[in-house]
């Protein structure tokens, strides 16, 4: 499993035994991650006034952040790539969607299943997003519905990093080398 996992309160984050989770990924309190799951280097989860799920082959990239309000928890559906950098605070994603790097989702927001959010774009709160749209800007607004080769990066993605975390996870691949 990896990574620094800590009960908050009596809340004890559940990780199922397929997920990776990098040694520097920081995972706290009402956290679910399901299976084939990945939160890689330096990226932090904290679950403590509400919760956190997080979907089957979804992967969180290095230095993300999640966190919560205590109206609205986060939801991550299956299939998702969360970018190196993206904040999601307090938001629900549906399956199969790309949330590309320094993207910012905040509090309510919801994108339908498909979409994509751009490198930077900043999702408002509150925001409802249909299925299969592509956000862009600050604030992110839809600038057209996502196409078919789109879906196929998205699902190269999830495979790409369920790969990669089964081979993070084999013994001796990933060796601390000391100075």
């Amino acid at each position: 499993m990896g990574g620094m996992i800590y009960q908050f309160l009596e809340h004890r984050p559940q990780i199922h035994e397929t997920v990776y989770v990098a040694p520097t990924a920081v995972v706290i309190g009402r956290v679910v991650l399901k299976r084939g799951a990945s939160v890689w280097f330096n990226t932090v989860i904290r679950a403590d006034i509400n919760s956190i799920e997080i979907g089957e082959n979804t992967n969180v990239q290095d230095s993300s952040v999640m966190h919560v309000t205590h109206e609205h928890g986060v939801l991550l559906g299956d299939r998702i790539t969360v970018g190196h950098g993206a904040i999601i605070h307090g938001a629900r994603i549906d399956s199969d969607c790309l949330i590309a790097m320094g993207a910012v989702i905040l509090d309510g927001a919801h994108l339908g299943s498909g979409s994509i959010v751009a490198a930077g774009a900043v999702v408002a709160p509150g925001m409802v997003v249909p299925e299969d749209s592509l956000l862009m800007g600050i604030p992110a607004r839809v600038v057209r519905r996502v196409h078919d080769r789109d879906k196929e990066r998205f699902e190269r993605n999830w495979r790409n990093y369920v790969e990669y975390s089964r081979q993070f996870s084999e013994e001796g691949n990933l060796l601390l080398l000391e100075n």
